[in-house]
């Protein structure tokens, strides 16, 4: 799914202080993406400034989860039931080592690849990731801002904080893919493919493993669910026929008892009231943010679908239509047969089924099924770009990174978001030039022990 087209030509801004300039030509001679993001830290370093987010994945854990609410920390960080599966996705990757190879020219190295018609400056793209709201309050716009400066994919996510449309015009012109649940309403999705269509995505994403939430402990015991509070439900309080649905619904009041009110009661409704269209005053008199929550609590995924619902979407799109949940290459199968376009191997972050099989250890299974028919994408565990380079040994078309670049958004913003996928990018270019490959395609399973 990848092909050389021409080498990497980021290059270091020239410098004029000699010290600087010292430090710029020991570190960062080679024109490459990783030499230049290394050297620019040296440089800075020279300087006495320090990365805006740590390098060290679990320094970034660490700092991020000291900057976040417990509630927001359980919420980004926490996986189903004991973790098994979270520690699942990172073990994985251990069992896999890295077998360099010597003296191959590597002084020039292409890190693009092709997806759908478009090349891509790295195999990389900002998985969906909902509720961003709880880690930075600029959400989805520092997003976009990183993603545009890096010309990588943002896959935007259904569980948005910001309407699909403020995303879009935040991004400009770099790519976007539009990541969905699949509602049990029918006129939802259709409206939300709609509007993904008109904001110019190029590739809708279902996410299938998520039908139900899993059992995430850490949610549980804060008794945290952002979507109570409207939190994260953005796409859905701007659309026009989940609107529908709201006004519908609070025509009719609830017959449930209201309990006695609390402190945490009146801040949950204030929430609604601040996150539903219109002005908060209004909106604290109006029956329709609560209703909007309700109503979402209600249609958020659909537990019925079948393969057969897929030719409902086709019918509805011409986009390039990829599945994200798949771990069994008897799935691959069914998908294929019914002609999807791309398939992403994820178990959700371990955030669905506790003792599941990691997402790496799938992935073989599933690309030597797919055998080069469709782009098979990965997700799950990456944490660094040694990791992004072993999922595309294994058969990965591209990888979807997910929770350090949240971590960068809270600690950072845009700025943090976007040098955490500059230090995965710049690790993946040297790891390659230090395993002996020039380019992605190079990358191959005969390269790990």
């Amino acid at each position: 799914m990848t092909e050389r087209t021409h080498p990497d030509r980021a290059v270091s801004s020239p410098v004029s202080n000699p010290v600087s300039s010292a430090v710029s030509s020991a570190v960062s001679g080679v024109v490459s993406r990783g030499r230049e993001v290394q050297g620019r830290i040296y440089r800075d370093g020279v300087f006495g400034h320090r990365p805006v987010v740590p390098v060290e994945p679990a320094a970034l854990e660490a700092a991020a989860q000291r900057r976040m609410s417990p509630q927001a920390w359980s919420y980004v960080a926490g996986s189903a039931g004991q973790q098994h599966t979270a520690r699942a996705n990172l073990a994985a990757f251990d069992r896999h080592r890295i077998v360099p190879r010597m003296l191959v020219d590597v002084e020039q190295r292409d890190t693009s690849v092709e997806l759908f018609g478009r090349r891509l400056p790295a195999p990389l793209l900002f998985a969906p990731i909902g509720v961003l709201e709880m880690a930075h309050r600029e959400a989805e716009r520092a997003v976009a801002e990183a993603a545009r400066g890096l010309g990588l994919p943002m896959v935007i996510s259904t569980q948005g904080s910001l309407p699909m449309e403020e995303t879009a015009a935040a991004l400009g012109d770099s790519p976007r893919w539009y990541q969905l649940y699949w509602s049990k309403d029918d006129d939802v999705v259709d409206s939300f493919v709609a509007r993904a269509e008109a904001i110019g995505s190029e590739a809708i994403v279902v996410t299938l493993d998520t039908h139900v939430l899993g059992w995430r402990t850490r949610d549980l015991d804060v008794a945290y669910l952002p979507f109570a509070r409207a939190e994260g439900i953005a796409q859905y309080t701007s659309d026009p026929a989940f609107r529908r649905l709201v006004e519908e619904r609070a025509k009719t009041p609830s017959q449930e008892p209201t309990p006695r009110p609390t402190l945490a009661a009146v801040k949950a409704l204030v929430s609604m009231a601040r996150h539903y269209p219109g002005d908060l005053l209004g909106n604290l008199r109006s029956p329709l943010p609560r209703a909007a929550v309700e109503t979402f609590l209600d249609v958020f995924s659909r537990s019925s679908l079948t393969w057969d619902d897929l030719a409902r979407l086709r019918e509805r799109t011409s986009l390039p239509i990829v599945l994200k949940g798949l771990q069994d290459p008897r799935d691959a199968t069914l998908a294929l047969e019914h002609g999807v376009d791309g398939i992403v191997v994820s178990n959700h972050g371990g955030r669905q089924v506790d003792g599941a099989i990691g997402s790496l250890d799938a992935l073989p299974g599933i690309v030597e099924e797919v055998d080069g028919r469709v782009p098979v994408l990965f997700d799950s565990g990456i944490r660094s770009g040694a990791d992004v380079f072993k999922a595309l040994a294994l058969g990965a078309d591209a990888c979807l990174v997910g929770r350090p670049w949240v971590y960068g958004l809270a600690l950072g913003g845009a700025a943090g978001a976007r040098a955490v996928m500059e230090h995965v990018w710049a690790e993946l270019d040297l790891t390659m030039a230090l395993a002996g490959v020039s380019t992605v395609d190079q990358v191959s399973r005969d390269l790990l022990a």
